[in-house]
């Protein structure tokens, strides 16, 4: 397994999540809306809406998923932030990367990963809407530009709560 590096404007990326105050928020219809979409187009059992902290990764939405964060040592996500596009692992277990991880060697461990970067308007990457499945696949052209298009409303999102957070903030 090797351990994601880490971003080189790591503590403007983490300035930038903090300020969303979103972390260990409650569950929200319109990102769980998004992560059902996700898995549905890409026909994967399941997907999350992660974003990589400072030493773990936390699921803002979860479709299929029973755990709410993991270590971000172990995290495919921490790796996808590093990329400007989808980052997808057709086989996990053929992934130097990924194939002694945890996740992958556990009983019906992860075989297909594919994450688009939730990325802010300044260029920081928060985290990423992904879709994993327990077989190794792949994603059609159109699969891609759709989970792309839903990575970037989970990010509208995001950018709207931090703007409508500011004028609750202002001076009026």
């Amino acid at each position: 397994m090797i351990k994601p590096p880490i971003p080189e404007n790591e503590s403007e990326r983490l300035k930038a999540l903090y300020e969303l105050e979103i972390l260990d928020t409650n569950a929200e219809r319109v990102f769980d809306g998004l992560t059902s979409l996700a898995a549905y187009i890409c026909k994967t059992p399941m997907a999350v809406i992660s974003l990589i902290d400072s030493d773990r990764q936390w699921f803002k939405s979860r479709h299929n998923v029973s755990d709410t964060e993991t270590s971000r040592d172990i995290s495919f996500c921490a790796h996808a932030i590093l990329q400007d596009s989808t980052f997808t692992v057709p086989d996990a277990t053929k992934d130097e990367r990924f194939c002694d991880n945890p996740f992958v060697t556990a009983e019906n461990g992860i075989r297909f990963y594919a994450g688009s970067p939730l990325a802010t308007r300044e260029g920081y990457k928060l985290g990423t809407l992904c879709v994993v499945d327990q077989v190794p696949r792949e994603l059609s052209i159109g699969q891609l530009a759709a989970l792309r298009e839903l990575s970037f409303q989970a990010t509208s999102q995001f950018e709207l709560r931090r703007e409508l957070k500011m004028l609750q903030k202002a001076p009026r």
